[in-house]
């Protein structure tokens, strides 16, 4: 619910600070006080566009800010988590900044987001209904979902969705499978000549490189050739390094003895050094019976090397893709090969997939028929009270054609009403006059109450055009519709006045010569002198008391009475 709302520099209002409570709150004053300043401050903390002219005059920036307590696990909290932004156990606050420029800035939680963001929050939070307000539920798009929450349908709404996906996921693999497998038959003469082409030269991973450097150690073969030879002459001149190695080894091994270890250390060195050297010479010799200058297997290792880049080019593909690009043709011929099969079976797939969804879409096509029955009864039996008794309300379900169909079924569900008996029913947002349609908006507030996720209301004078009888009725269902949400509403009605648990008087004074709006909860006697106000005008006398009395007694009786 809403908690408390902060406004600063709003057209009339410079600073106003407002605490709400559960139940039904109702907001009077006289026209032109700024009951719809206040509306258009909410609207702006909950992501409507931000218009400059809302700034106060001689004000550099306007600011709203609007506190909300929600139960754990709200739709709010679970898309702030999606959005990386922090959140408290029960509380969630919302602020926009306007400057007088026309710049605005959002945040939740202290956190700065989008304002597309603010405004999904904000959508989740509160729903504010004006008379003539073309959102909610009078868009059609929000019918059918409307309807699903009503009849309880949401899972079998889900069944339906994962169906469709499950059955367009299949068709779109038997295109692919189809395309492809068409682009092979017309190919399939060329992709048995390459894949032949590429077999006999058999490519294989990394080859390019070892070949490359391959070749270029054949270039410099004389060179290294010549070191070797060297190297091995150097070794060998005289009696040989080795050889005059152990024989230094030899002599100080005969007086090992007399040296009392000190030629332990350099005998040993002299051994490791003529094991490496012995070792050195093995490589060299390696290496002489490894290096293959015969010019032919140059030519050779040239030879293959050119044709593997050569095949490259052709493909267009490194060389080192070249073995994959000839797996990736042989699959292809043998998706021809095999290609029918799988057609069969994915076509088989798409025939007993759509079948499940034709099956699932019945159903929940059956459901929303049901609850469309319950919808209409439950929302017409609240019409006589609000003088309607001439009304009708029809949820009006239509069978889609096959290439209508979609994600959330064969149906398209829209409201419509007849205001008079024998006229046809029509859209909801174009039969009812101003006044009708804000009881068809009441009526249905009433019963959807239960299912809705949104904590708060706002009507904004949902009493409009109507008076005694009809206000009283309009009255009593806020006050029945406010045992499920929290409701805010503006009103000139002072039947709907006495049934609200908080009244605020929203007034327009002069101060330093400056018009401000106030906003003033008003309890006991000064409620009681407000809604005499609204009875009699201005001047108010016994009787207007007398009345409001009367009123504020008969809501506070029908209070009790409801509560046991």
């Amino acid at each position: 619910m809403l908690r408390r709302l902060s406004i600063r520099n709003v057209v009339l209002i410079d600073r106003l600070d407002l605490d709400f409570r559960d139940g039904l709150s109702v907001l009077t004053g006289e026209t032109g006080a700024g009951k719809s300043i206040l509306l258009d401050s909410l609207g702006l903390a909950l992501g409507t566009r931000a218009d400059s002219g809302l700034v106060r005059h001689g004000c550099d920036k306007a600011s709203v800010s609007a506190a909300f307590g929600l139960p754990p696990g709200h739709p709010a909290f679970t898309l702030l988590r999606e959005q990386d932004i922090d959140t408290t156990d029960d509380e969630l606050v919302v602020r926009r900044i306007i400057t007088a420029d026309g710049r605005s800035r959002a945040y939740i939680n202290d956190q700065p987001v989008s304002v597309g963001l603010l405004r999904d929050i904000g959508n989740l939070c509160v729903e504010i209904q004006g008379q003539f307000d073309q959102h909610g539920l009078l868009d059609p798009s929000t019918h059918r979902a409307t309807l699903d929450s009503h009849g309880n349908l949401a899972a079998s709404a889900l069944n339906v969705r994962e169906c469709w996906r499950n059955w367009r996921a299949t068709e779109k693999e038997l295109a692919t499978t189809q395309a492809r497998i068409d682009k092979a038959r017309k190919e399939e003469e060329w992709l048995r000549h390459a894949v032949d082409e590429l077999e006999k030269l058999g490519p294989e991973e990394g080859e390019e490189q070892r070949l490359a450097e391959e070749r270029q150690f054949l270039m410099h073969g004389e060179k290294l050739i010549a070191a070797l030879t060297d190297a091995e002459s150097e070794l060998s001149r005289g009696k040989g390094a080795e050889s005059a190695l152990r024989s230094a080894q030899r002599h100080l091994e005969r007086e090992v003895q007399k040296a009392e270890g000190r030629f332990e250390p350099i005998i040993e060195a002299l051994d490791r050094a003529a094991i490496e050297l012995e070792e050195a010479g093995r490589a060299i010799a390696r290496a002489q019976a490894d290096l293959n200058l015969d010019p032919g297997h140059q030519e050779s290792v040239e030879e293959r090397l050119f044709a593997l880049r050569a095949a490259a080019r052709k493909y267009n593909v490194p060389v080192d893709g070249l073995n994959p690009l000839m797996k990736d043709f042989r699959g292809q011929i043998t998706q021809l090969e095999f290609g029918e099969k799988e057609l069969d079976r994915l076509k088989a797939a798409v025939h007993q997939q759509r079948a499940t969804y034709v099956a699932a879409a019945e159903k929940l096509h059956a459901a929303r028929k049901n609850a469309a029955r319950s919808l209409d009864t439950a929302i017409n039996a609240e019409l006589p009270p609000l003088r309607m008794e001439k009304a009708r309300f029809v949820t009006d379900i239509l069978l889609l054609e096959e290439p209508e169909w979609g994600v959330e079924g064969i149906d398209r569900v829209q409201f419509t009403v007849a205001t008079n008996p024998g006229s046809p029913p029509g859209a909801l947002n174009k039969i009812a006059s101003g006044g009708e349609l804000s009881r068809f908006l009441l009526a249905l507030k009433v019963v959807l109450a239960r299912v809705s996720a949104v904590p708060s209301m706002v009507f904004d004078e949902v009493d409009s055009g109507v008076g005694g009888a009809t206000a009283a009725a309009i009255g009593e269902r806020l006050h029945r519709l406010a045992e499920e949400r929290q409701i805010l509403v503006i009103t000139h009605s002072p039947q709907v006045a006495a049934r609200g648990r908080t009244h605020f008087n929203i007034a327009k004074r002069e101060t330093n010569g400056a018009m401000i709006t106030t906003v003033n909860e008003l309890v006991d006697g000064e409620r009681r002198e407000e809604i005499a106000r609204m009875l009699a005008g201005h001047s108010i006398t016994a009787e207007a008391r007398a009345a409001a009395d009367s009123l504020l007694d008969r809501a506070g009786a029908q209070g009790l009475a409801a509560s046991s």
